[in-house]
């Protein structure tokens, strides 16, 4: 090991020590451990350009282990990222740019959002499937224009986290030799030496799952350690270095204890360390100049090899100008203007499950979105996402765009996650909507970073009959509905459906769509309005109605029909379709005043799910009809008449609002 080596891995552990003291809070024991094992990567064998952190085919690096978030902004720091002394000072501390879990969109450098335990490697996983996509459809002979690893460094957490496993056996599904995963094996967690909870040898699961795995007995070898990377870059499978660190390395007090894991060191503990590492105990947030001069060799190498790969893209651009043409398209993303595309909006008029008109839907997207990708956790015949023509993505055929995920919905989620965030893919995921309880993390991730990533939930109520209340969504709905910048989309029929594909392409997070099992009437009047999130299906013939009905998705059916028993009796009902409530809380106020006036008291709102969200829109005088309890195996139209889903029964209980 050189003395720059030293200097700057010594730098990277004391700058995360003094960042976590002055904080009074964070996650040392990792930074002060692993520091050697990252330098080595992002030193020695990481391709990247801190002057342009967005370059297209530098390598992705994944801190699964998120709460070692002080080794990555170290790293930035050192390396010439943008972050500054001061930023590091203010790890941790309102809107700085080091909050406590690194955050995509919000430090520069950060690939992924990383935090909850296990979810980057699935993260990981998805960047090493978009590059290996990418590059099938891309690369011609003499020409990689794709071509980068994806790395990422886990702990004994992420190891335990079930997550994990299920990403990791589909990526040697996959041979995404591409992806090399680091594991911080230190031994230690939160609650003590990590054989109270585990006991399995690791490595030996990894080969089962057919890695490529290596162990590296000492994480303080760095040449060791770079030499494992070369060997994994050898190999076709995806590649496991199972590195042996202490925790709290060269901190005396601290080291190989879980005291080190979650809590400051101690400002007399931060000074022992400097002194066991030769440093100058006095000296807070101080970098050697040799550590700067060693890092920014490496930032002018990847200066370089970013100028090389844009020779490289010339030529390529030059001999393949239409393939060129294409590749930039895809990564710029496409816009379809699908508001005035007339073929988009037809659907045959007769009753179909919205599931099945999402799938026409997506299929009409796949023509006009070359780079939409996408799949199911084993259920594509019932989500109906399976594109026709567009080919399965396995290891032998990655230019396949219809992804298999297996029975894996945990990892899906964060797959395509890390496929969004990678760039140049427009994903999508499905199952059934009582699910996505497993999903629910990667949803609210997606959310965090605002991603665009399209969730088809099918099989969405008490519809689903016979499979009965364990496969019966009930407070599904509520809690979708719930998470900031999620868009929860239960479309009524055909045109509905379109408009909440249509919309969801403008957002900046991710829409989850669900769709019914049960045939639904297509309606005279829907379409692009319910692109708004909320709208007059079928009006009142007075200016002011007597009552409004509203609902969603197949329940809309049934208020309409009771528009129709109460115009017997003389009550001038309205029907409003709310298929997105956030994206109609987003409208204006007198847009929204235009659809549920204030003036009109009487409202009754109908879901075959809980009720639970409902009230801020029928108000103190109105009335809901859901189901606050769990379903019931038998028929589907049994179920719905058993638990008052029926025209009769919603006329009854709008007529008791008539005053």
């Amino acid at each position: 090991m050189q003395a720059n080596d030293v200097k700057v891995i010594n730098a990277i552990r004391t700058l995360a020590a003094d960042a976590i003291q002055k904080a009074n809070s964070g996650h040392p024991g990792t930074p002060l451990g692993a520091a050697p094992m990252a330098y080595t990567l992002w030193a020695k064998r990481m391709k990247h350009n801190p002057a342009d952190p967005a370059w297209r085919n530098r390598d992705r690096f994944v801190l699964s282990a998120g709460h070692a978030s002080m080794l990555l902004y170290s790293l930035l720091h050192l390396f010439g990222y943008g972050l500054t002394m001061e930023d590091l000072k203010n790890f941790r501390q309102l809107d700085s740019k080091t909050p406590g879990h690194p955050e995509y969109g919000h430090t520069v450098g950060v690939e992924i959002t990383t935090g909850p335990l296990g979810q980057g490697v699935s993260n990981a996983v998805g960047m090493a499937m978009a590059e290996k996509h990418l590059a099938a459809k891309f690369n011609r002979p003499g020409f990689p224009v794709v071509d980068h690893y994806t790395y990422a460094l886990m702990g004994d957490g992420c190891v335990m986290e079930g997550i994990s496993g299920e990403a990791s056996a589909l990526a040697a599904t996959l041979s995404l030799g591409k992806l090399i995963l680091f594991y911080d094996s230190n031994d230690i967690t939160i609650e003590g030496h990590v054989g109270l909870a585990l006991r399995e040898d690791t490595a030996k699961r990894y080969e089962a799952y057919g890695w490529h795995v290596q162990k590296v007995a000492d994480g303080e070898d760095i040449d060791a350690i770079a030499a494992a990377i070369d060997n994994a870059k050898a190999d076709p499978r995806p590649s496991l270095i199972v590195v042996t660190t202490k925790i709290g390395a060269h901190c005396p007090a601290k080291e190989g204890k879980n005291s080190a894991h979650g809590e400051p060191l101690g400002e007399e503990n931060v000074r022992e360390l400097k002194k066991n590492l030769g440093l100058d105990p006095d000296k807070q947030f101080y970098v050697e100049p040799e550590a700067y001069e060693e890092c920014a060799k490496v930032a002018a190498a990847g200066a370089e090899a970013e100028r090389e790969w844009d020779e490289l893209v010339k030529a390529y651009a030059a001999q393949y100008p239409e393939l060129y043409a294409e590749m930039e398209q895809w990564y710029a993303g496409y816009a379809p203007d699908l508001e005035n595309d007339e073929a988009y909006w037809q659907f045959a008029d007769k009753k179909d499950a919205t599931r099945n008109t999402s799938g026409i839907v997506l299929g009409r997207l796949a023509e006009r979105i070359p780079n939409l990708i996408g799949g199911s956790a084993d259920l594509a015949p019932s989500n109906k996402t399976y594109i026709k023509g567009r080919g399965d993505f396995s290891a032998e055929t990655p230019e396949g765009s219809n992804l298999h995920f297996g029975i894996r919905e945990q990892a899906m989620a964060g797959v395509v996650n890390g496929m969004q965030a990678h760039g140049g893919l427009q994903t999508y995921a499905a199952t059934f909507l009582v699910f996505s309880d497993y999903m629910k993390h990667g949803i609210r991730l997606s959310a965090l970073m605002k991603l665009p990533v399209l969730y088809v939930l099918t099989h969405d109520s008490i519809g689903v009959g016979e499979d009965g209340p364990t496969h019966q969504p009930i407070e599904h709905l509520a809690a979708l509905r719930s998470m900031p910048n999620v868009y929860l989309w239960r479309p009524a029929d055909g045109r509905e459906t379109a408009a909440a594909y249509a919309q969801a392409l403008k957002l900046h997070g991710p829409s989850c769509f669900a769709l019914s099992r049960q045939n639904l009437p297509q309606y005279e009047g829907s379409g692009k309005a319910a692109m708004k999130g909320g709208y007059v299906l079928s009006d009142s013939k007075k200016a002011v109605p007597d009552v409004i009905l509203m609902a969603s998705g197949s329940e809309v059916e049934q208020v309409m029909e009771a528009q129709k028993l109460l115009a017997q009796e003389g009550i001038d009902a309205r029907v409003v379709s709310m298929p997105c409530f956030a994206m109609f809380d987003a409208q204006s106020e007198e847009y929204k005043e235009s659809v549920l006036p204030k003036a009109v008291r009487a409202r009754l709102a109908v879901e075959a799910a809980t009720s639970f969200g409902w009230h801020k829109y029928v108000g103190l005088d109105g009335d809901v009809l859901t189901i606050d309890h769990f379903g019931a195996s038998a028929p589907a139209g049994e179920l719905f008449k058993r638990f008052g889903f029926d025209a009769q029964h919603v006329a009854q209980k709008a007529k008791a609002l008539v005053r």
